[in-house]
């Protein structure tokens, strides 16, 4: 898989959420190669003083348009200049990066919180099986995402810390249950570390396979600066190059 540069022009910007964008780029040589849980660097500005790109997992990839979709939220300086970039502008983006999602299970359940969720849409319109989706965030407001995924795969399931929607609690106060109902056969997820962490640890207890999207900062996403690496089994892992999507089993320091 060859990586580009690609001058993609923007050709819609929309809000999810007060602070969360969809950012819908025109980029046919991406587009053609990006595979779920891949990556891509975006330059968010030209004019402004030199900011690293900023990594944005792949959320929706039309290979028939050539377009490709990025979800962020609007939290620092370059996430404000991403924000402000105007329909028609253009953008210099460098992927499809990293390694993505095994898309060989016949029975999968995909767990999501927070942006980890963006990755996670591109890997449910993939699979080319039915599909279960377990999603947690604290409140009502931060599972938006349900409207996302509800036409791309069989069931939903909610968790919010404070009840006001689903299930309470985090999403492991739904997942032993539903691995033991849904005689799945593997389990992807992606979000903060601390959620991530905890469903490996069920998963494997159940005795089934688990791929993590592991979200360290990629300040160049090829390898070079080491900023991402984390520990794995019996060596340093690069999560932009070797990742980054793992099996749980190979992560040692999360």
């Amino acid at each position: 898989m060859t990586k580009v540069i690609c001058e993609a022009k923007v050709i819609a910007q929309k809000f999810l959420a007060p602070d969360v964008k969809l950012i819908e780029v025109k980029a046919p040589e991406i587009a053609s190669q990006g595979q779920p849980g891949q990556f891509v660097n975006v330059e968010v500005s030209r004019q402004a003083a030199p900011l690293l790109r900023r990594p944005l997992g792949l959320a929706v990839v039309n290979k028939e348009a050539g377009t490709c979709s990025m979800i962020y939220r609007i939290i620092g300086e370059g996430t404000h200049l991403l924000a402000d970039t105007c329909v028609g502008a253009t953008l210099s983006i460098i992927g499809p990066l990293g390694h993505g999602f095994d898309l060989n299970a016949k029975r999968p359940l995909v767990v999501g919180g927070g942006l980890g969720l963006a990755p996670l849409l591109n890997l449910v319109t993939s699979l080319a099986v039915p599909v279960d989706i377990l999603i947690g965030g604290r409140t009502k407001a931060e599972v938006f995402w349900t409207e996302l995924f509800r036409e791309h795969v069989r069931n939903v399931y909610v968790t919010t810390d404070d009840g006001s929607c689903g299930t309470q609690g985090n999403v492991n106060a739904l997942l032993p249950q539903l691995l033991a109902e849904g005689e799945y056969d593997c389990v992807y997820v992606c979000g903060p570390v601390p959620m991530m962490k905890a469903v490996a640890q069920v998963v494997e207890q159940a005795g089934l396979p688990c791929q993590v999207s592991l979200e360290k900062y990629m300040a160049c996403g090829l390898g070079a600066c080491l900023s991402c690496t984390c520990g794995g089994i019996g060596k340093r892992l690069k999560v932009c190059t070797d990742g980054p999507v793992f099996w749980s089993k190979e992560v040692a320091e999360w």
